[in-house]
């Protein structure tokens, strides 16, 4: 099976997709890897969507919602972010805006004078690392060592990320036909088309009721007008249950005027290296 992920090779993203597909290629953008898999380019396409540092992945939410794909396993691994350079006269750390804003009480404290750049990918800093000796990248360590190549990196720091539990949580999207109704946990998106006081009360009550527990809820702008939202709710239940059906169908009625996106169910894998 092949997927699509973030790149170029190296990035979390990548360590990640190698665990779901025997091969992996890139794109730049998170939008261009969900727009692959529903234009039918490509098999699997594998996105960030959580990070426990510093939250959902707005562009995950934002291309997952406009796009007609499926949701079909949900990959969480650990972050390790390393500071790689040329050496230790650097006057840049390039990195994704995540792994930087992750990183950045460690940056404050013992980097407060060194410039931040926001990259595409950690692995694109890495990169910026290997072809300008006045920058550092943030990556995973093992990164250091390039798989083709180019010029190996020193390891000027492991671990530091502000927090020692830092993981992100991937989700690996099909095309919309391969929706499962098996699986511990389900998403889907819902676009109210209305607002009146008690509405998230009572899109909470449709799972409540049915004691299904919701693991995430996040609104997001609908793209509308401005006060417009729609919400991404993840709960641990699979799709082929009772409890679901009924609780979905409440929620169908609550959105009357707008519209319900069901991503699909799946389960869990855990990646460690």
């Amino acid at each position: 099976m092949q997927a699509v992920t973030l790149g170029p090779a190296g990035t979390y993203s990548h360590r990640a997709a190698r665990a779901v597909a025997d091969g992996v290629s890139f794109r730049e953008s998170v939008t261009a890897i969900v727009e692959a898999v529903a234009d039918g380019e490509a098999e699997r396409g594998v996105v960030p969507i959580e990070n426990s540092i510093e939250g959902s992945v707005s562009e995950s939410l934002d291309a997952l919602a406009e796009s007609d794909v499926a949701v079909v396993r949900e990959v969480v691994t650990p972050i390790r972010h390393g500071l790689l350079a040329q050496s230790e006269e650097f006057s840049v750390v390039a990195s994704h805006s995540q792994a930087l804003a992750q990183c950045r009480d460690y940056l404050e404290r013992e980097y407060p004078d060194v410039d931040q750049e926001a990259v595409a990918s950690t692995a694109r800093g890495v990169e910026r690392a290997r072809e300008d000796p006045s920058v550092a990248g943030i990556g995973h360590p093992a990164t250091a060592e390039p798989e083709g190549e180019g010029r190996t990196l020193r390891v000027l720091a492991e671990d530091i990320q502000d927090q020692s539990s830092n993981a992100t949580r991937f989700l690996v999207v099909a095309p919309e036909s391969e929706r499962s109704d098996g699986g511990g946990k389900t998403s889907v998106v819902v676009y109210p088309g209305t607002n009146y006081p008690g509405l998230l009360l009572e899109l909470l009550e449709a799972f409540a009721d049915r004691d299904i527990n919701l693991t995430r809820i996040e609104s997001r702008p609908s793209g509308n007008r401005l006060g417009d939202y729609l919400f991404h709710v993840d709960f641990e239940a699979g799709l082929y249950e009772p409890r679901t059906e009924a609780a979905l169908a409440d929620v169908e009625e609550l959105a009357a005027n707008g519209w319900v996106k069901v991503l699909g169910s799946y389960d869990t894998q855990h990646v460690v290296e």
